[in-house]
C-alpha cells in the first residue's frame, strides 16, 4: 500500500500560501483523535491559522499536524491527525483544496488524545471564535464541501 498523498499536499499549499504573502487556514474534522481547545468547535469543526506568526513549531508529519498556537492569550498544543484536515486555504483568495475525512481505522492507529476543555470561551488567535452549545450530530456522509470562509 503506497502513502497518501494528502500530507504531501497539505505541506505542498501551506508553503504556497507562505511562499505568496497569504495566510494559511485549516479546517478540520474535530473527534477523539484530535486534540483542540473544544470552545472553539462548531458542527464538529475547527478553523485554524496556521501562519508561522500565529503557531509555533509547526510540524506537518505523514500522520499529524502538530503546533502550539495562543487562545485567549494561553498557550495550547495542538495535535491534529493528518485523515482529521477538512481543507487548506488561503484566507486572502479562498484557493486551496479541500479532503475527504480519513476513518481512524483505515489510519495507523495512535493514541486517543483525551479531549481538553478551558472555560475561558475567550476567542483566540488561531481559531474561527466559534463555541458550542450542544454537542453537534455527526458528520453526514457523501461528498464533502469546500466552504469559502472570509
Amino acid at each position: 500500500m503506497s502513502t497518501s498523498t494528502k500530507p504531501y499536499m497539505i505541506r505542498a499549499l501551506y508553503e504556497w500560501c507562505t511562499d505568496n504573502g497569504h495566510t494559511p487556514f485549516l479546517v478540520v474534522w474535530v473527534d477523539e483523535h484530535t486534540d483542540v481547545p473544544l470552545e472553539f468547535v462548531k458542527n464538529n469543526e475547527i478553523v485554524l491559522n496556521i501562519a508561522a506568526g500565529a503557531t509555533h513549531n509547526l510540524r506537518i508529519d505523514h500522520e499529524w499536524v502538530s503546533f502550539s498556537a495562543r487562545f485567549g492569550g494561553v498557550s495550547r498544543d495542538l495535535w491534529i491527525p493528518v485523515g482529521n484536515v477538512l481543507s487548506i486555504f488561503a484566507r486572502e483568495t479562498g484557493e486551496g483544496m479541500g479532503f475527504e475525512v480519513e476513518p481512524a481505522a483505515s489510519r495507523s492507529q495512535g493514541p486517543v488524545l483525551a479531549a481538553v476543555e478551558d472555560a475561558s470561551g475567550e476567542e483566540g488567535d488561531a481559531s474561527s471564535g466559534h463555541s458550542p452549545e450542544e454537542p453537534p450530530p455527526q458528520r453526514p456522509g457523501g461528498r464533502p464541501s469546500l466552504r469559502i470562509v472570509k
